[in-house]
């Protein structure tokens, strides 16, 4: 192989995404994909976690880039990833970042953090003063430390959006952000309590994804929990062992590819290895999520694969759904 072509590969890998097969009708769903019933907004008492972009780094059809909003009680108190195009879901959605406990980053791909500055940009009018959280990955080779992206944004003298700066020490009618950077390169490491109040707690795990350093996390609240794989290969050991018979109220798995040569499987896993995950983890409902045509298109095989390991309910999820416990 020539050092140009290995470099192609290695960029393509960084990005998260590799366009091996890719269907020619990129921008058509197909139309049995299956769906679970959807209440008509997310509901104002309990707790529920909405899929605000349930998409992948290729702009297809009309899904925004993966994230994700824990309410409680009509609140939002988690954001979980912002990917690109999540901020129009965020605002359609209602959140705002005056309630917010947290912001979790599974890691720092533009589909998974691409729109973090829009939302502390819109939150800035918003009056709030208590500190705000931001969890993400520690650093590694092309990556930056989680607590760094934010910083290379927002450094009041060299950060691309510098006139945010406030963010940083508190200054200029913003709230200071705090931050935790959870070491997990090629998915090892330990689990790591992120957040924890009275009502809700936060543990990261560390997950693989190649060389990206990337977490998975377990939301514990009113005595269930969601889990959020993140994008992770079936290289993810610590992540599905310390989860195993968690028996989560629902699983979100990121529904990257399919189980055909040729996907990167380094990065992500197939239908079939999201099946042994869930056969491990026994959810009540497991969602696909972070769906890309090459997967959506070959929904039914993928299903297939799935009920190899898991024989509970399955469902793709959209934009804006809404799952509640």
């Amino acid at each position: 192989m020539t050092k140009s072509a290995l470099t192609s590969i290695t960029a393509l890998m960084l990005s998260g995404c590799l366009l091996a097969n890719a269907p020619e009708d990129a921008a058509t769903e197909p139309s049995n994909v299956p769906r679970a019933e959807q209440p008509a907004d997310c509901p104002t008492t309990g707790v529920a976690l909405q899929v605000l972009g349930s998409g992948g780094p290729i702009a297809e059809a009309d899904r925004a880039g993966t994230s994700y909003l824990l309410w409680i009680d009509g609140e939002a108190r988690l954001l979980i990833d912002a990917g690109s195009g999540s901020f129009l879901r965020y605002a359609e959605a209602g959140a705002k970042l005056a309630d917010l406990d947290a912001i979790l980053l599974t890691h720092l791909h533009a589909d998974h953090a691409g729109d973090v500055i829009d939302i502390l940009n819109s939150g800035g009018f918003e009056g709030r003063t208590q500190p705000l959280a931001i969890v993400g990955p520690g650093s590694a080779s092309r990556f930056p430390s989680t607590s760094e992206f934010v910083a290379r944004l927002l450094d009041k003298e060299s950060g691309a959006f510098a006139y945010n700066g406030g963010y940083l020490d508190g200054d200029e009618n913003k709230p200071s952000l705090t931050f935790t950077d959870v070491n997990s390169m090629s998915g090892m490491g330990d689990m790591q309590r992120v957040v924890m109040n009275d009502d809700i707690m936060v543990l990261a795990y560390p997950v693989d994804h190649g060389p990206v350093p990337a977490l998975g996390y377990e939301i514990r609240v009113d005595g269930k929990t969601f889990v959020i794989t993140g994008d992770q290969s079936g290289r993810s050991v610590v992540f599905r062992e310390a989860l195993r018979g968690s028996n989560p109220a629902v699983l979100f798995a990121h529904h990257v590819i399919n189980g055909e040569r040729g996907q990167p499987r380094g990065l992500h896993r197939t239908p079939e290895e999201i099946g042994e995950l869930a056969a491990a983890l026994e959810p009540e409902r497991l969602v696909l999520t972070h769906n890309m045509q090459r997967s959506l298109s070959r929904i039914e095989d993928g299903l297939a694969a799935i009920a190899l390991g898991y024989s509970g309910p399955v469902s793709v999820a959209s934009d804006l759904d809404c799952y509640a416990l």
